[in-house]
């Protein structure tokens, strides 16, 4: 049985020496009559090497992620609303992010990283005026290269055009605290102040002292003026200034009840004392600094100073705007 196997293994290894000998033979021909050969054996690879790799694609990730490398040199944290131990209320301000897809975008055709193709897009913070307990409000937020013009209104009408006059020539506005009286006596006024774009808040009714009142009274005083407001001018007031800046955490209280956040100011002109104009000015704009708020009323130093005043803040790299503006998170380019 074992030499009858053997044989059989011997004769098919031969035929298969054959057969190799024939296909060896073949590929000889082959070559001599047409110069084809056959490879050797060579196993596909299982992954492209960089010349298989797309161009596009390796510049695409070159270009993102100096992008992404930019925006981490660059970013800027948002800044939560907060109150402080001196200044209470302070509003947020918004952080600074890369837009990443929009950047890419706008550079992808060059293929090429220009940061002056840069797109941003602003990160609010976690938390807001909105949320937290009603408190005063002296200042903006201290990064935000911004200022504002208080400028209460009970008397000196006469002043007034002037006021408006530069404030238009220079494109700038105010925020007008009308007291409830004067707007009742001056609907003209009023209307014409509103009328010139410039923001209208609360300033009560009779130039009271809240401090001194209930409150009861206080709430009287504050929604008769919201009320004469709204029925001259069609607008409801959302600041609130207290007269001679007197108020307690009651005043504070009602103001928010009527949707009202209470505005104080940084700076004081005391215009009210007549003092020199140019010595107004110049102790004026040397305390100005971020977030700042300016409290002034319709009196000839104002008048005369006010032009001076907004170039001279202008000049030291801050921007102009009501109190809408101050507060809001949005970022100052």
């Amino acid at each position: 049985m074992r030499n009858l196997l053997s044989s059989k293994y011997k004769s098919e290894g031969f035929q298969i020496r054959q057969y190799l000998k024939r296909l060896s033979l073949l590929s000889s021909m082959l070559v001599l009559t047409s110069g084809f050969s056959i490879p050797p054996h060579k196993s596909m690879p299982t992954e492209p090497n960089n010349r298989d790799v797309n161009s596009s694609e390796v510049n695409k990730d070159v270009l993102y992620k100096k992008i992404e490398a930019y925006n981490e040199q660059f970013k800027i944290e948002p800044i939560d609303a907060k109150v402080d131990r001196v200044w209470k209320a302070i509003p947020g301000y918004n952080g600074l992010r890369v837009n990443m897809k929009a950047s890419y975008k706008k550079m992808k055709i060059s293929g090429e990283f220009d940061k002056n193709k840069v797109i941003y897009k602003e990160i609010p913070p976690s938390v807001h005026l909105e949320d937290l307990a009603p408190e005063p409000i002296y200042r903006g937020n201290p990064q935000k290269p911004m200022v504002a013009f208080l400028i209460n209104v009970a008397w000196g009408n006469e002043y007034i055009p002037k006021i408006l006059k530069v404030l238009n020539d220079h494109q700038t506005k105010a925020t007008f605290f009308f007291d409830g009286s004067w707007v009742k006596k001056n609907p003209g006024l009023a209307k014409t102040i509103k009328d010139a774009g410039h923001e209208i808040g609360n300033h009560a009714y009779s130039h009271p002292n809240l401090q001194q009142r209930s409150e009861p009274e206080t709430m009287e005083e504050l929604k008769k003026t919201n009320d004469v407001i709204k029925g001259t001018l069609g607008l409801t007031p959302k600041w609130f200034a207290p007269p001679s800046g007197s108020f307690n955490q009651v005043t504070i209280q009602v103001a928010n009840r009527l949707d009202m956040k209470t505005i104080l100011w940084t700076v004081d002109t005391v215009d009210w004392r007549k003092p020199a104009t140019s010595e107004m000015v110049r102790r004026v704009v040397s305390k100005v600094e971020n977030g700042s708020m300016i409290l002034m009323h319709p009196t000839k130093p104002t008048a005369e100073g006010m032009e001076t005043m907004i170039t001279d803040i202008k000049a030291k790299g801050y921007k102009l705007g009501t109190v809408s503006e101050l507060m809001s998170e949005k970022r100052i380019n």
